[in-house]
């Protein structure tokens, strides 16, 4: 399929470079140019498999992991003026999400302002929790203080991706002994999920009711869980004790969007599709840690429905981050 356009693209910056290195220690002599270039060999291989347009975000985890608030508030601001000057370049072939200092929400909100009204950015894409004031203080987005950000969020009308990160080793003792689950094998999935029906639980999605949330990986899991969460043990009819006024699955399909980096598994997308419909689903590949080729091939060829493929690869794409192509 020509003209796909891809959402979860990744650059790095110098002072977030080395942040990727253990996500492909053994391939870093390719990886990490791959994640400083974006006018050349990416733009070169999304030519050659037909994407005309990826939004470019930064990399994780990058200004969540920066305890010291203003340094993170300075990294941000430096990541997302590099994203601008790139985007500039060719504009019809890259857009940006902006990357934003959560340590800090009023900050945050600040950033988000300047990169939608100023630079052009589509949205925002944050990985994960962050750290604040201290390396052990994991900072979650359902706290109260974050109320205001996501009240400008949602009056500026653009998405927020919500991206991985490991938890950190204070908080992961059930990883012992078995590091290998971290990363995007199980522990991306399992952080993001978490954080996400934090995010629905606390009930911020009655008070934003217009908020649009994306999730990478064809929703971190939480698809073929929906049925489990809401209906659990139905028999007794237990409420669920949490501030939000409906049931997980309400807010799931009304208020996110899910993508397909790196998880290129027609029956997990055809799951996907099942449960949000094709309108919200969007073609993905992750660079640079997944493929494009491989990426590209599969959904060019997945057993979907044509006019699905084109709302995947493409449509949903445009609608949701209003892009003018």
């Amino acid at each position: 399929m020509q003209g796909k356009i891809a959402l979860e693209e990744h650059v790095a910056i110098d002072a977030t470079l080395s942040d990727s290195q253990v996500f492909g220690a053994h391939v870093w002599d390719t990886l990490g140019p791959r994640l400083v270039d974006v006018q050349d060999m990416r733009l070169a291989e999304m030519d050659k498999y037909g994407i005309e347009m990826m939004i470019l975000s930064l990399n994780a985890p990058a200004v969540q992991a920066i305890h010291d608030v203003a340094r993170a508030v300075q990294v941000a601001q430096l990541a997302n003026d590099a994203l601008a000057a790139e985007v500039r370049k060719r504009p019809a072939r890259f857009a940006a999400f902006a990357a934003l200092p959560m340590q800090d929400p009023e900050a945050a909100t600040k950033e988000l302002t300047r990169c939608v009204k100023e630079l052009g950015f589509v949205g925002a894409l944050v990985n994960g929790f962050s750290q604040t004031g201290a390396p052990d203080n994991v900072t979650y987005y359902d706290l109260p203080q974050y109320r205001p950000f996501w009240r400008a969020l949602e009056a500026l009308d653009v998405p927020f991706y919500l991206h991985p990160r490991n938890p950190l080793p204070s908080w992961s003792r059930f990883y012992e002994g078995h590091n290998w689950m971290l990363g995007p094998n199980w522990a991306f999935a399992a952080e993001t999920a978490v954080h996400a029906l934090r995010l629905i639980g606390s009930g911020l999605f009655d008070e934003c009711p217009n908020l649009k949330i994306v999730l990478g990986h064809l929703g971190e899991g939480i698809p073929v869980q929906l049925w489990r969460i809401d209906g659990r043990n139905g028999w007794m009819k237990a409420p669920h004790k949490y501030p939000a006024k409906h049931g997980v699955g309400h807010y799931f399909r009304k208020h996110f969007h899910l993508t397909t980096s790196g998880n290129f598994h027609t029956p997990s997308l055809v799951n996907a599709v099942a449960e949000m419909g094709a309108d919200r689903v969007m073609f993905s590949v992750d660079w640079p840690f997944e493929d494009v080729g491989e990426g590209c091939d599969w959904f060019d060829k997945a057993q979907i429905g044509e006019a699905d493929r084109v709302k995947i690869g493409r449509d949903n794409a445009i609608k949701l981050f209003k892009l003018k192509l």
